[in-house]
């Protein structure tokens, strides 16, 4: 799952990504109001991590405008200011937490996976397509009660099709989301190919009710 950090403190952004990237995140970052509103322009993200005071602008005008773009990715405000109302203000135009610094980055973990939770996996604990089910909080894919072994790359991209089945999913949307946004930059794509290949393969020889179904010059789907 890919985090944005939208924060002007180094040494603070360093922590907590440092720590994210520990716990299996791809994380990304913006020092400012207008990188950061670039990088939502341009780029999905499971949880944004938005901190109100920025050096060219304020955390609270770019919820707005991630709003006025009917942007759904989760956000999350890390400010040192804890006025009611300021949480307030955030809340009621559509952040989905607020947490005052400083904070502990358990705590912080912990309000990622819940709004994760309660945007992408409607609340549950695990999420289930056919036969397969995931439990993201241990990174775990079970097949018909057995566990499949995957490796971290697979896993990513098994989860980001099992939250969104019989999607066509572009394979530039696809490689931003496991890869990082600097894929963008790639030359090709062609890798994707080869992940969905050994990711069917082992699907198959576990007996999946599932399957990948390429769409021709977009990308694939899980039917």
């Amino acid at each position: 799952m890919k985090i944005l950090i939208i924060e002007d403190e180094p040494e603070l952004k360093n922590i907590v990504q440092n720590f994210l990237e520990a716990e299996q995140f791809i994380v990304e970052y913006a020092e400012d109001y207008s990188s950061g509103l670039e990088k939502i322009i341009s780029y999905e993200y499971d949880c944004i991590l938005l901190d109100i005071m920025l050096p060219d602008g304020s955390g609270i005008n770019l919820l707005k405008e991630i709003k006025a773009m009917h942007k759904k990715d989760p956000v999350i405000i890390l400010s040192a200011k804890d006025s009611v109302d300021d949480k307030v203000a955030g809340l009621e135009i559509g952040a989905d937490d607020y947490l005052a610094k400083p904070f502990h980055l358990a705590e912080l973990l912990a309000r990622i996976k819940s709004v994760i939770r309660r945007k992408k996996q409607d609340g549950e604990n695990t999420i289930s397509y056919k036969n397969i089910n995931i439990d993201p909080e241990n990174r775990k894919v079970l097949i018909n009660n057995k566990e499949l072994v995957l490796n971290r790359k697979e896993y990513d991209l098994l989860y980001y099709f099992v939250i969104q089945p019989e999607k066509t999913l572009q394979k530039t949307t696809l490689a931003e989301a496991i890869w990082g946004d600097y894929i963008d930059q790639a030359d090709s794509l062609d890798f994707i190919y080869s992940q969905i290949k050994n990711l069917r393969k082992k699907l198959k020889n576990s007996n999946s009710e599932a399957d990948f179904q390429a769409v021709y010059g977009i990308g694939y789907k899980l039917i």
